[in-house]
């Protein structure tokens, strides 16, 4: 009996002291931050004759990608697309290119990221929309 009492005593002495730690430590304690890359790609538009590829990551509440875009056969544009989900709402976007290009962008709260590569047009030669983030 003496030693469950010792180890009550024990356990809340404990918990007692975490509660204590001042607010910095606690911040200290809580603030970790794990990135995680994901590489994705080659994501072809519906005639492959455009294709996307890159990597998305996260830290600190940001999401960030770097994308590649590659034209094989020029003279008409290659597109890329975003779409992500950001405050409650859905919010896209568009890159084109003509050969090959790098582009990167980045932005705060954001949950869901989605893309899709078309070639000749923004709307033309449309291939599948994959989730990237």
């Amino acid at each position: 009996m003496r030693k469950t009492f010792a180890i009550a005593a024990l356990a809340g002495s404990m918990a007692v002291t975490g509660l204590a730690l001042s607010p910095a430590a606690q911040a200290a304690t809580t603030t970790q931050t794990t990135t995680t890359t994901v590489s994705w790609g080659k994501f072809f538009s519906s005639d492959h004759k455009a294709y996307t590829f890159g990597k998305t990551w996260s830290s600190g509440g940001t999401v960030f990608t770097k994308w590649y875009g590659v034209d094989k056969v020029g003279g008409k544009k290659g597109w890329v697309w975003f779409e992500y989900y950001k405050n409650g709402s859905w919010h896209r976007f568009n890159k084109a290119w003509d050969g090959k290009v790098v582009g990167t962008w980045s932005g705060h709260g954001i949950k869901k990221v989605y893309t899709f590569t078309c070639w000749a047009g923004k709307f033309d030669n449309c291939g599948k929309k994959y989730r990237i983030y």
